[in-house]
């Protein structure tokens, strides 16, 4: 049988990348969903983003946009380098593109300009990077980088009542729109988690591998986890975003 698996934020994780697809033995059936910032944090940025232009080539991949991935391609169409991103793990992908050719940066440019804002499959599950603010969905949001940005959604489901039911008169309708909700953005290591963490029907799988944490994996229907060593441990001489 298929098996849909959301991956987290992997900022540059290629080695924890590789460990983690390794434990997951994926078919070419698999279908792979990747909630978005694949660069900025490890050195291994523009490694992940060949990387994964050559698995869709043999898997079946979704890759949502992350609000790092904007980010870089700003800079690459535009070499203007904005300070915060350069201090927010930005500094680390400007040297791992450093030495590589314009082809390779026109490639990855195609590739970043190709991601998803957000997918929603037929089972109504929804996958975005970050949330959305509009009551009638991210394909409403008067700013599209909202939903890779946005962390309103999750600050929502954090504080809600775990008392309330989707037909409850106060219940948020933003949660009523989709069957499940898969994020990234926010680690989970803010609140001290190496797992995915589930509030009412969101589920968020950034564990933090920019971070402290591990790359996560986490299979849709069964909610079997996959995770990678710490992704620290794969650069022991770098210091990611700490």
């Amino acid at each position: 049988m298929r098996r849909k698996l959301v991956i987290g934020d992997i900022h540059g994780g290629l080695k924890a990348l590789q460990a983690l697809l390794d434990k997951i033995k994926a078919s070419p059936e698999d279908q792979l969903i990747f909630l978005g910032d694949y660069v900025d944090g490890w050195s291994d940025s523009a490694e992940v983003i060949s990387f994964l232009i050559e698995l869709k080539q043999e898997q079946n991949c979704v890759f949502i946009r992350g609000n790092h991935d904007d980010l870089v391609a700003n800079w690459l169409k535009t070499k203007q380098a904005n300070k915060k991103w350069l201090a927010h793990g930005g500094k680390s992908t400007l040297l791992a593109y450093k030495n590589t050719s314009k082809k390779l940066k026109e490639l990855h440019i195609n590739f970043l300009d190709s991601l998803e804002n957000f997918h929603i499959d037929e089972s109504n599950n929804l996958y975005v990077h970050a949330g959305f603010a509009n009551l009638h969905g991210p394909a409403l949001e008067f700013y599209a980088n909202t939903v890779y940005w946005d962390r309103t959604l999750w600050e929502m489901v954090m504080a809600m009542d775990s008392k309330l039911k989707p037909k409850d008169k106060y219940y948020p309708k933003r949660l009523q729109l989709f069957h499940e909700i898969y994020i990234g953005h926010t680690p989970t290591t803010r609140i001290g988690k190496e797992e995915p963490v589930n509030y009412a029907n969101v589920w968020n799988v950034d564990t933090g591998a920019a971070f402290k944490g591990p790359l996560t994996a986490l299979e849709v229907k069964s909610k079997k986890i996959f995770q990678s060593k710490p992704v620290y441990t794969y650069y022991p001489n770098e210091k990611g975003r700490n």
